[in-house]
């Protein structure tokens, strides 16, 4: 039966002989070796050298662990620590963010989520303590005492760190595969606005002067002829419209980054770049704005400064105060 092979990094038994003799025949140097296993899967003679026994057996372990840490530098094992594999993995998703992978928001909300809830609880545990009933307990607790929506995430990024760990050798399999799934509370149906209520609603926009401050009515006509969310409206720059067309591509979307402000970003996948007809009145509308200030490097829809503008200060909120600041539009107040 063929004798089983060293684990990866590991050596075998360490032995020593003399090596050189003095003029007396007394050995005046020892010479340890053993076999050591490399990471590429072959198996050399490792040798050193020292002047007692001890010395020389002590000079081979030296060399045979650094050998083995500097094999493993940058690498995670069984028995490295959650905090550091997390380390790890952050840096890789923030290299897909660099190219565009990713969104740098989503690397905001995991760095966020990893200090104040993730690390504080498992932070400290090895990779090979990482059980499926220990993290689903921490999921559910996490969901009961914060919320599902950063319980959710807190099993996105526990799953994206040992399925690294996974790929790494670390660990065999990914514990965060049979924990169970975050369940939201059920989200109200969305309603359209019914022909009468966007009348009425535009009518009030139009003499609204703070609406009509913060560029409003032109804003939610653009919104309410594409369909499109309020942060890719807000990215839209005039190059990305066809006026002779009427036709508009929406690419990106608007998001604040920390540290850097307002940036314009690409949607989050493929599919959701895509070219939109325009109505007439809607073409027009546009064709209005554009001949009172022609840049194609800049946003349709700009700040005071011609800037991007920041699709917070537009929330759901901003528009219900100016529902009810002006008409009494009965029913239409009481939209979500």
């Amino acid at each position: 039966m063929p004798r089983k092979p060293l684990p990866l990094g590991a050596w075998g038994e360490i032995r020593v002989y003399p090596g050189r003799y003095d003029e007396d025949g007394k050995p005046t140097a020892h010479k340890a070796n053993a076999n050591y296993r490399d990471f590429d899967g072959r198996t050399r003679r490792v040798e050193r050298w020292g002047k007692t026994p001890a010395v020389a057996r002590r000079n081979l372990r030296t060399a045979l662990t650094e050998r083995a840490t500097l094999a493993q530098q940058g690498e995670l094992s069984a028995s490295t620590r959650f905090h550091e594999a997390a380390d790890l993995w952050l840096t890789r998703f923030q290299e897909l963010v660099d190219k565009e992978a990713r969104s740098p928001a989503s690397a905001e909300t995991y760095q966020r989520h990893l200090k104040n809830h993730v690390n504080p609880a498992v932070g400290d545990l090895r990779l090979v303590e990482m059980t499926t009933p220990l993290l689903d307990r921490f999921i559910r607790r996490i969901a009961a005492e914060t919320g599902s929506p950063t319980a959710k995430s807190c099993r996105s990024i526990l799953s994206g760190v040992l399925g690294l760990a996974v790929r790494y050798g670390a660990i065999v399999a990914n514990p965060v595969r049979e924990v169970d799934r975050v369940e939201g509370k059920t989200q109200r149906e969305p309603r359209a606005l019914t022909h009468d209520e966007r009348v009425a609603w535009l009518a009030q926009l139009d003499v609204d002067k703070t609406a009509r401050h913060r560029d409003l009515p032109d804003l939610c006509r653009f919104m309410l002829a594409t369909g499109v969310r309020i942060g890719e409206a807000l990215a839209v720059q005039w190059r990305d419209v066809d006026l002779q067309e009427h036709t508009v591509m929406i690419t990106s979307t608007v998001i604040r980054v920390t540290g850097v402000g307002l940036v314009r970003k690409r949607t989050k996948t493929r599919a959701g770049e895509r070219k939109l007809r325009l109505p007439r009145w809607a073409a027009e509308m546009l064709q209005q704005r554009f001949l009172a200030h022609p840049r194609f490097d800049e946003p349709v829809f700009p700040d005071s400064r011609d800037g991007l503008r920041d699709p917070s200060q537009h929330s759901s909120r901003t528009t219900r105060s100016t529902r009810k600041r002006g008409l009494c539009l009965g029913d239409l107040a009481q939209l979500p």
